[in-house]
């Protein structure tokens, strides 16, 4: 097709208008202005109810900087005729040879990465940093004798942390088909080869995600935030680990509130035991009327909330 344009740069018509024929390369004026016109459009139309064995593109996907060739050699298409197979009905043409072992090792766990952060629907960054991790541990060859699994999750978990989302554990886990036990060993050995580190996780990482899938409001939410970072300051929970003084934290704003929830529920969304939360709410229960904001609107009075 054949589009209009107004162009000043035509020395003897300033103001004429310049027809670009794509067919013929020309651009006229109403002479031929100049050859060789590079149409900018799409190579052909797509559309999204296409079959997903059709491909009309013919560049492949981005540039991959993670690989070693950058990802920009040829990958054979999955056959779909006669003369792609022999006669024993083996694929005539293979991708293997084209792509080195460490390469076609990286794109598996980036594969399984991806899978496991759209799982928990962590974003983009999160995975492309846990690509990143994964590549300098692969290359150092500093976990020989790790599944590679393995480290994919303990990198998602580093990435999380750097990032400042941070997931426990049994979240990893969840999504990972490795245990939590060698999830956390691959972890420490990651940050010892990287020479790297991680911010402390604190109650506050937690809080908001975990009053979110209760369904509490934003009174509980601000309530039990206050309540375990009163905790800390006042040492009321020595040792426990920052998820489970969360966890007692949300029991004890929502038992006060309108909007109770038990310990199953708590535990089944922070992913800790129940006698785990009852542990650490023993420890600040003493000091409950200490830790509640002054503005907080009780429903159940402190001195009868649960004794547990």
């Amino acid at each position: 097709m054949a589009s209009t344009s107004r162009s000043s740069h035509v020395p003897t018509h300033p103001d004429a208008i310049l027809v670009e024929d794509y067919r013929a390369g020309d651009m006229i004026c109403p002479g031929v202005v100049g050859d060789r016109v590079i149409d900018v459009g799409s190579e052909w139309r797509t559309f999204s109810n296409d079959k997903a064995t059709k491909d009309p593109s013919r560049v492949g996907d981005a540039q991959n900087p993670l690989l070693s060739n950058g990802d920009l050699s040829t990958m054979i298409g999955k056959g779909t005729g006669a003369a792609s197979f022999d006669e024993f009905g083996n694929s005539k043409y293979q991708n293997r040879r084209t792509m080195s072992s460490s390469d076609r090792a990286m794109m598996n766990a980036f594969k399984e990465i991806t899978t496991m952060a759209d799982r928990i629907n962590l974003p983009r960054n999160i995975v492309d940093r846990t690509n990143n991790l994964f590549k300098q541990v692969y290359e150092q060859k500093s976990l020989k004798g790790r599944a590679n699994d393995a480290i994919a999750s303990a990198c998602l978990y580093i990435a999380c942390r750097q990032e400042g989302v941070p997931r426990t554990f049994k979240e990893i886990c969840a999504v990972s088909r490795i245990s939590k036990k060698e999830i956390g060993r691959c972890f420490k050995l990651i940050l010892k080869a990287l020479e790297t580190s991680v911010d402390l996780i604190t109650t506050g990482d937690f809080m908001s995600r975990f009053c979110s899938n209760l369904c509490l409001p934003k009174q509980v939410q601000m309530a039990a935030t206050h309540i375990a970072r009163k905790a800390v300051e006042l040492d009321l929970v020595p040792g426990r680990s920052p998820i489970s003084v969360a966890a007692a934290a949300i029991y004890m704003a929502s038992q006060a509130s309108a909007e109770k929830r038990t310990q199953k529920e708590i535990g089944d969304i922070a992913g800790v035991a129940d006698v785990t939360i009852r542990q650490s709410y023993r420890l600040i229960y003493p000091r409950a009327p200490d830790l509640f904001p002054s503005d907080f609107k009780f429903d159940t009075p402190v001195d009868k909330l649960p004794q547990l």
